[in-house]
């Protein structure tokens, strides 16, 4: 008996249907062929979303390499057009969007520690963050595990891509392909890499896209828009399908049909007139000289059955038998995976470990279903069922499958007490500048956690080719349920902490004015506790918060806690102990969009405390929700009363009501009514009221298609991306920076990420720009805050990072804003 170390089946269940997992005959054809296929390219780009997704589906689906991306941040300096999420969340966010991005364009993902920390102008500044041999390290480390022949970037090292990070993506690349083969660079990957590895051909794939053209009719070019009959779908119409799962950045792409080119431009190697992989060869025969696999994989796909995919199966395990014996470049193991999956396809055999709850708890118990069903009834029978690295915890032993028949095996674990709860492993430790802390080389590149729990499933095959022939699956362990709308659904099986504490804010400002005395939290049990006990400490300062004395899963408490006075910044940090000792105790975070699963990471249990002082005039603020941040949060720590403003209340409300009324960011690029309501925010402002309009976009993401201010104004993507950036007044007593708080230059220190973005310009000359700045080596901006007095009231266009700077708790944001709504309160107005 040959036994292989188990294949993993990472299945989670998406409203979209990956084109891999069709059990279509044709489908299943191309898989066979590809198996005769040994080539592979990694494509290389800065952020989720600048991946060439046609050209992707292209080298996947018609020349059946290998394909991979490699995004080297996993774009959570990005603004979100779905939600409020920003930061570390939005790139879990964006993480899934990639994966599912690939799951349907057929290639694989990759991601480097790097961080996205916003817009960068060039490479310096990129690198002056980044770690740059830290990231270079990932590039080389990546490319020795996957061991492309081709290496293809998407922006050049010479600044054309224009942002900073696309830049640096190109200048790592280059530096990577001649590291990675080189056996004194980093030489500790080695071991696990299996040695260095030299890539044949660099690549750049020129583009035409923001009236910026760097094709040339002598580079390569590629005709990458042709049809899949076996797929029934041409390669633009997957590659639209795959492009426009990048939702929280309004990526939705139309369909192309038809030729579509690609051009590029190379950079090392040897020289191709036609081809990218001219003269590497991609067969078994001729790139390794395995005439015997070679017979073997032509033998399937010349003896393939269209209406019995299953008499493919002998093939399957004589080709299983022949690989196991090869290593070729890792080649073995590759294909060795997919003719697993293959005989299970051509079967239509299925497997699958499910709980029906939603979660584990170390400690607590947890049943897992495994169910398997062999549709076609073929030769497999399950020769035993156990968990992935819990030998002692088994389902069943031998089960014979009949034809489509189901059986159903089940088994009660013990959660080991100490399983960690499952956080994204780049959010283990705190974020170092620049850069995610990981420190282990197997993770470094993965885009996501294996399975918490995963059920290993030896199936036995007895076929007149081989006697027996026993290979081991490793299925992972989902939570399924039944939606009433959308039906049954899988989702990841998570590991959760036995209690979780969520403050009402996260942040807590200690005004001047002496608002805030008290504060709650929210206390969830996801196990049974007893003798439970919650504390809190700061700097200067422990105490027991509450003794909760036993307490039952899912049961919900509301605690409260003092706010005193404190001499500068300080972190609450909240402890909890058991009868069983200390409990770890963290703030639980969820994210829940339909076309991604749903997603859980972990904070620590703390408030930060921010004293400030600020004051404010008015009370009443409107706010008209844009595309996504928490500024109503921050209103509301200021001590203002908030109404949310959508196209209902803006119908039936009189907005004379409100002191201010500021919009999201972006929301005249997403909500389309809005412009409907000009002339009654117009009137607003004309009889005394205060209207702020954050930054708006004039990209691809709704256009902004009406006025906006009282005065013409042009929105330009200027920006200032040095959060240091000096700040002059040009109007220094004008009152937004004089009333109710006197501001100084000392008011922009503490900025994050940066300055400001997507700027006015007054076209008009009826607005008055009240500030500049300027990135290094530029010349000064003045569109970041533009104000006009129109009749008794005041208009605000302002592209200044507030909804970063406010999340964040920088006193000087907080100050500035309460000026800007109070705009017409001073008698200097």
């Amino acid at each position: 008996m040959k036994r292989l170390l188990a294949f993993s089946l990472w299945v989670v269940f998406f409203q979209c249907i990956s084109l891999h997992a069709q059990q279509a005959s044709s489908a299943l054809f191309q898989d066979i062929k590809k198996l005769g296929v040994v080539g592979s390219v990694l494509y290389i780009a800065a952020h989720p979303d600048d991946e060439n997704t046609r050209l992707i589906t292209y080298l996947a689906n018609e020349r059946l390499l290998r394909t991979g991306y490699l995004s080297l941040t996993r774009g959570d300096g990005g603004q979100n057009l779905i939600g409020q999420e920003q930061g570390v969340e939005l790139g879990l966010i964006r993480t899934q969007e990639l994966l599912a991005a690939r799951r349907i364009d057929g290639g694989e993902q990759f991601f480097t520690r790097a961080f996205d920390f916003g817009y960068s102008k060039t490479p310096v500044e990129t690198f002056a963050i980044w770690d740059r041999d830290k990231i270079l390290q990932d590039v080389v480390l990546v490319i020795r595990k996957f061991k492309p022949d081709v290496v293809i970037t998407r922006f050049p090292a010479t600044g054309e891509g224009g942002h900073g990070h696309h830049t640096a993506s190109a200048i790592l690349a280059e530096e990577a392909v001649e590291a990675a083969a080189d056996p004194s660079k980093f030489p500790e990957q080695l071991a696990l890499t299996g040695g260095a590895w030299k890539v044949n051909r660099l690549f750049w794939n020129t583009f035409n896209f923001g009236g910026n053209s760097t094709i040339r009719e002598d580079q390569l070019k590629l005709d990458v828009g042709g049809y899949n009959s076996f797929l029934g779908k041409s390669y633009g119409e997957i590659a639209a399908q795959s492009r426009s799962q990048h939702k929280s950045q309004g990526f939705g792409v139309p369909i192309s049909r038809g030729e579509s080119m690609e051009y590029f431009k190379q950079l090392k190697g040897a020289p191709v007139k036609k081809d990218l992989l001219e003269e590497i060869p991609t067969s078994w025969s001729q790139r390794f000289q395995q005439l015997r696999i070679q017979k073997l994989v032509d033998s399937l796909v010349d003896g393939y059955n269209w209406q019995h995919p299953e008499n493919s199966t002998s093939g399957l395990l004589k080709l299983y038998n022949a690989l196991l014996e090869v290593n070729a470049d890792g080649w073995g193991y590759q294909k060795t995976k997919e003719v697993m999956q293959l005989l299970l396809k051509v079967n239509g055999i299925y497997l699958e470990a499910t709980s029906s709850q939603p979660y584990a708890v170390a400690g607590d118990s947890l049943q897992i279903n495994c169910y398997m069903i062999n549709r076609r009834g073929g030769s497999a029978s399950v020769e035993s069922i156990s968990l992935l690295n819990e030998p002692e915890y088994s389902f069943a032993g031998k089960q014979k499958l009949f034809k489509n028949k189901g059986v159903t095996v089940s088994t009660k674990i013990q959660v080991p007490t100490t399983k960690a709860f499952s956080q994204p492993y780049w959010l283990q430790k705190p974020l170092l500048k620049g850069a995610y802390d990981v420190s282990d080389n197997a993770l470094i590149g993965n885009p996501e956690n294996s399975p918490a729990f995963s059920v290993l499933v030896d199936l036995k095959w007895e076929n007149e080719a081989i006697s027996y022939e026993t290979i081991s699956y490793e299925i992972p362990v989902n939570h399924k349920f039944t939606d009433p709308v959308k039906g049954e659904l899988q989702w990841p099986l998570i590991v959760m902490p036995p209690v979780t504490l969520h403050p009402s804010d996260p942040l807590r400002l200690q005004l001047s004015s002496g608002q805030n005395k008290e504060d709650k939290v929210e206390l969830t049990a996801l196990s049974n506790r007893e003798n439970l006990s919650i504390g809190f400490a700061t700097s200067l300062l422990k105490k027991e918060m509450a003794s909760v004395g036993s307490i039952k899963k899912e049961q919900r408490l509301q605690l409260n806690y003092p706010l005193t006075s404190f001499q500068g910044v300080d972190t609450i940090r909240f402890t909890a102990t058991d009868s069983k000792g200390t409990i770890p105790l963290v703030d639980r975070s969820e994210i829940h969009y339909d076309h991604i699963p749903p997603l859980y990471y972990f904070k620590p249990a703390q408030v930060v405390v921010q004293p400030i002082e600020v004051k404010t005039a008015g009370k009443k603020i409107g706010y008209i929700p844009g595309a996504g941040d928490k500024i109503p949060e921050a209103l509301q720590r200021m001590g203002y009363t908030v109404t949310l403003l959508d196209e209902a209340t803006l119908t039936k409300q009189s907005l004379q009501q409100f002191d201010a009324i500021i919009t999201g960011v972006r929301a005249h690029n997403t909500q389309e009514w809005l412009n409907g309501y000009y002339d009654k925010l117009m009137k607003y402002v004309e009889q005394g009221g205060n209207y702020i309009v954050q930054y708006n976009t004039s990209n691809q993401i709704g256009p902004v298609k009406a006025s906006i201010g009282p005065f013409p104004f042009v929105i330009t993507r200027n920006r200032i991306t040095d959060e240091k950036a000096i700040i002059r007044f040009l109007n220094p007593t004008h009152p937004a920076f004089t009333f109710p708080n006197q501001l100084n230059e000392h008011d922009f220190d503490g900025w994050v990420q940066e300055r400001s973005i997507y700027h006015g310009v007054d076209t008009a000359r009826k607005y008055e720009a009240l500030m500049e700045m300027a990135d290094p080596g530029e010349k000064a901006d003045t569109g970041a805050l533009l104000v006009a007095k129109v009749g008794k009231g005041w208009f605000t266009y302002t592209g200044l990072a507030l909804f970063r700077q406010l999340p964040a708790g920088v006193p000087g944001a907080y100050r500035l804003l309460a000026n800007l709504l109070a705009l017409g309160k001073s008698t200097k107005n």
